[in-house]
């Protein structure tokens, strides 16, 4: 059955004629063309598709389009602010922490999920927000360096794009 869902995504309203027991990863890479969220594993066990509703982090593979109508979904394109990077974003470029990017996605997301949650995180903190996230290339010490790095930046009131 196809219904209308309004999804609010980035801090825009879609009006989507789709239904709502679609997989939120399937919207937004293939009607919405938002490709930060990866497909990964389809299981919501890697944290490539990674996104945030309501500033929580969720896995868009396995969350329906229905069970995010009217709550506001934010992918990796929309964070920062009018074209800054999210002090995130800056800190894992700062340390470097990707090779092939597929799970940078969804260690960005859940790194900023953690911080919206958490201010002042401990090193057992990251690794326990980031433990369920995949990296296959072995840069887990950068992501752990950037993720601390990208709380000290939060922390610091530093602006989307590095300045203050």
């Amino acid at each position: 059955m196809t219904d209308s869902i309004d999804l609010r995504v980035n801090g825009q309203v879609r009006h989507l004629p789709l239904d709502p027991a679609t997989p939120l990863l399937q919207v937004l890479r293939n009607d919405l063309c938002l490709n930060g969220p990866k497909y990964g594993c389809g299981l919501g066990q890697c944290g490539a598709c990674s996104v945030l509703v309501e500033g929580r982090v969720a896995r868009s593979c396995v969350i329906s389009l229905g069970a995010v109508a009217g709550r506001d979904v934010v992918t990796l394109e929309g964070l920062g602010a009018s074209g800054r990077l999210d002090p995130v974003q800056t800190a894992f470029i700062e340390c470097q922490a990707a090779q092939c990017g597929y799970c940078l996605n969804g260690m960005i997301m859940t790194v900023r999920g953690l911080l919206n949650h958490c201010a002042q995180p401990s090193p057992d903190q990251i690794v326990g927000a980031l433990k369920y996230n995949l990296c296959r290339c072995g840069t887990h010490v950068e992501i752990l360096e950037a993720a601390t790095l990208a709380a000290e930046l939060d922390a610091a009131g530093v602006a989307p794009g590095g300045s203050e």
